[in-house]
């Protein structure tokens, strides 16, 4: 768990997360899976949102994303990472 949640987490958050969730009709938007396919309605600990700005740019649900556990963990942080510099090419 970051250090940003070490306090828990809000049920303004909580309520947020759901509302994504139910936007996103419970798919992961990083690998485009079934939340928890054999669920009918998954269980909401069961769910994470992806900040695809990072969040450091706020939690405007058009930037946030339905994810699996892993899948968000796997992604990290969006806006920790900067693009690579462009490496010159001699061969194909």
């Amino acid at each position: 768990m970051s250090d940003s949640w070490a306090g828990g987490s809000t049920r303004r958050w909580r309520r947020l997360r759901l509302e994504i969730a139910d936007r996103d009709r419970w798919v992961c938007g990083l690998c485009h899976q079934p939340i928890n396919p054999t669920l009918r309605k998954p269980h909401p600990r069961a769910l994470q949102v992806h900040h695809t700005r990072g969040k450091r740019f706020g939690d405007d649900p058009r930037f946030l994303q339905a994810a699996h556990a892993e899948c968000n963990q796997k992604a990290g942080d969006p806006s920790a990472k900067p693009d690579p510099a462009p490496q010159p090419r001699t061969r194909w």
